[in-house]
């Protein structure tokens, strides 16, 4: 029998990997007993004390099975060499040398041991900062010692600095041929990782085969365990498409079991006399695509199943009134629709857009985030409770515990590439039958990565630009002319328009040469005063609110930040975008943060401002950003680009919901993981049977159980 695990919390907890956060009725899951020792805490192994637990944490290594899935980036392979003239410069190789003279430099300089090979040469073992002292210990003079290192020359002579390894018997340092690199923390070293996943490696247990035995022997997989050993013991192609399938199956085979259970559900029929909307008044004709979406929505909504549906739009395609129109049916049918939005910006932008829109209609609609607090929230909740509001527009407090409807009957989920499938489950819970559910992304996405992240939607896009919005001129500039980039900001500015300054990161980095908007902000400030503004997500929600409003009025010309306003800014009158390192950012992303600007009837620029170290691939993607506006095709091309494996922006790791499967993995797996999936569930069975008890136990591995619990009921 399954047991429950007492180390879960009960408030819930952010997956690794997808950054989703799962609420706590689903993390009440039973988990079958067999995984248990897979999710015992990190801070349970041998060597893991307060120190090394926040540096795992900030990587998403608090459980073994995290450790397990902690991949290496990549191999360092070496070669065993007797004496240096069997080894070149640049090579990284095992070598036993006899250290014979210590070699200190005056102040800082580097502290050198010079060995001896087995035939005389010298090459010299070099450390830098305070290691002279641990050179002494692990090198004694005299004594033979086998070397792992890169081999290089300074000056006439040869040397290794730090030596990754430093072993008295050979075998010790001959197992350290091909060594794996780990993605690192700071306060993590590669050897004290490499020894906690040793530990989590050997927890494995034996799992039973949830991959269909035909493309198993096809495709020359190795089994679930033996594959994770593989993985990190060496470059092993067919392991890592083994792990990465095994996700891939698992997130499709979720997918379709929420797909199913949302067709066996039962909601409310919604059709609209169409009052509401013949009172709206819009500013513009309707395009094409907005119309045939909200056909396609109109017709989801009158069935008594529940819809579920996404509404692809790119920028400034016209998203918000395609939603408008499906929550006026729903009020038109009697019933309630709400708005999730996944910050206050973008709640309360929604909010101000929607009350212009109805103005009018007599519709009533509030605004509830989680600052809302006292009499104001309790007004709202009863609102809600009878009835007397139609809409609600929020944040995550929309769904939490006390809010309550009178009949809730259709969800609009805006940015749902921010929200897990288990927070979606969560708001269509909400209503006396299960709501209709809209969800909405600015973000165009591949076509493969949307089977992937909304295989159970249906999905209409919004592939039509409203009429008049003007070509954004897009420059790429280098980042040493920032000076005339600052003086035609100040002419933009005295000209009465307004603009953004984006920068990768808040503040300085130690490790990293990246611009910091807190940074750029002191510098534009004194050039520019009480004209600046700053946002990024570490300011208290009353400070970028009062700056979001003081820019959104026209009392600031300029707002500073990092990419907290790549979506839910809409400022006609700010027509200059300046992006700082754009090689930083991925296309989609520098798409999104473009379309800030060109909303209004004035022309609009984006400056890209690149850093001297651009690769090849960096270079295209820029060139791309200046040769088209197409969002669309700009996704395609951000997957084809990244399908090598370069990381080429600062939301890489976020880009998916996947932790094991690369992009190219998931372009070339996902489609077979999708066969197996519907295989499973139409001709084996589904989750009964010998094969899909070993599914069930695929979808705890991964954290998807919600799969499971619509099984149940739950």
């Amino acid at each position: 029998m399954p047991t429950p695990d007492p180390s879960r919390k009960r408030a819930g907890r952010r997956r690794a990997g997808s950054g989703e956060f799962v609420p706590a009725s689903y993390e009440r899951a039973m988990r079958p007993e067999t995984l248990n020792p897979l999710f015992a805490e990190t801070s349970g192994l041998k060597g893991v004390g307060p120190g090394l637990a926040r540096p795992l944490e900030r990587l998403g290594l608090t459980r073994l099975r995290d450790l397990a899935y902690h991949l290496p980036d990549r191999f360092v392979s070496r070669r065993a060499v007797a004496d240096l003239d069997q080894a070149s410069v640049g090579e990284q190789v095992v070598i036993a040398l006899t250290p014979r003279e210590y070699r200190s430099s005056p102040g800082r300089g580097p502290f050198r041991v010079l060995a001896e090979d087995a035939i005389g040469n010298i090459c010299a073992l070099t450390y830098f900062g305070r290691n002279g002292g641990w050179g002494k210990k692990q090198l004694p003079l005299g004594e033979k010692r086998w070397i792992a290192g890169r081999l290089d020359q300074y000056g006439q002579m040869l040397q290794i600095v730090h030596p990754d390894h430093v072993a008295e018997e050979s075998g010790a340092a001959l197992g350290q041929l091909v060594e794996p690199v780990y993605p690192l923390s700071e306060g993590l070293t590669q050897g004290r990782l490499a020894a906690l996943v040793a530990q989590a490696l050997a927890a494995l247990p034996v799992l039973p085969e949830w991959i269909e035995p035909g493309l198993l022997a096809k495709m020359q997989w190795p089994d679930w365990k033996e594959a994770m050993v593989l993985a990190h013991r060496a470059e092993h192609a067919q392991a890592r498409d083994r792990l990465a399938y095994d996700e891939l199956l698992a997130n499709a085979l979720a997918l379709m079991l929420v797909r199913a259970a949302g067709k066996a559900r039962r909601g409310t029929p919604l059709q609209g006399d169409g009052q509401l909307r013949a009172k709206l008044q819009l500013p513009f004709a309707l395009t094409g695509a907005q119309r045939r979406s909200i056909a396609e929505i109109e017709g989801d909504l009158a069935q008594a199943a529940p819809m579920l549906r996404l509404l692809q739009g790119d920028v400034g395609s016209g998203k918000t009134v395609v939603a408008l129109s499906a929550m006026l049916i729903a009020v038109e049918a009697g019933a309630q629709a709400a708005l999730l939005a996944p910050t206050e910006i973008l709640a309360r932008q929604h909010y101000d857009t929607l009350s212009q829109l109805l103005s009018g209609t007599g519709v009533s609609i509030a605004l509830l985030t989680g600052r809302d607090k006292g009499k104001a929230r309790e007004a709202i909740l009863m609102g809600l409770l009878d009835g007397s509001i139609d809409m609600i527009v929020g944040t995550h407090a929309i769904f939490q515990e006390s809010v309550t409807y009178r009949n809730l009957a259709l969800a609009v989920i805006d940015e749902q590439h921010r929200f897990g499938v288990s927070q979606r489950l969560l708001l269509t819970q909400k209503g006396r039958r299960t709501p209709h559910c809209l969800a909405m992304t600015a973000t165009p996405i591949p076509r493969t990565l949307t089977l992937a992240q909304y295989g159970e939607m249906n999905v209409s896009r919004l592939d039509e630009l409203p009429p008049g919005r003007q070509a954004i001129d897009t420059r790429v500039v280098a980042l040493e002319r920032i000076g005339d980039v600052v003086g035609a900001l100040a002419r933009h500015v005295e000209g009465g328009g307004q603009a953004y300054w984006v920068c990768p990161m808040v503040r300085d980095s130690e490790v990293a040469d990246i611009a910091a908007a807190e940074a750029r902000f002191a510098e534009l400030q004194a050039r520019f005063g009480e004209d600046v503004v700053l946002v990024h997500g570490q300011l208290r929600p009353e400070a970028k609110d009062a700056a979001m409003a003081r820019f959104a009025a026209g009392r600031a010309k300029l707002l500073v930040a990092t990419t907290v306003i790549e979506v839910g800014v809409d400022v006609p009158n700010a027509t200059l975008m300046v992006i700082e390192q754009a090689e930083r950012f991925g296309l989609a992303q520098l798409h999104q943060l473009r379309g800030r600007v060109g909303r209004g009837a004035e022309k609009s620029v984006c400056l890209l401002l690149r850093g001297s170290a651009l690769s090849e691939v960096g270079r295209e993607r820029l060139a791309l950003m200046r040769e088209t506006q197409d969002g669309f095709l700009l996704a395609e091309e951000d997957l084809r680009l990244r399908g090598g494996g370069e990381l080429l922006g600062t939301r890489q790791s976020g880009d998916t919901p996947f932790r094991v499967a690369t992009l190219e993995q998931i372009a070339r797996l996902l489609p077979i993981a999708h066969d197996d999936a519907h295989l499973l569930i139409e001709r084996d069975g589904g989750l009964t049977g010998e094969r899909g008890e070993a599914a069930r136990l695929l979808l705890y591995l991964f954290e998807r159980d919600y799969g499971v619990q619509l099984l149940r009921g739950g």
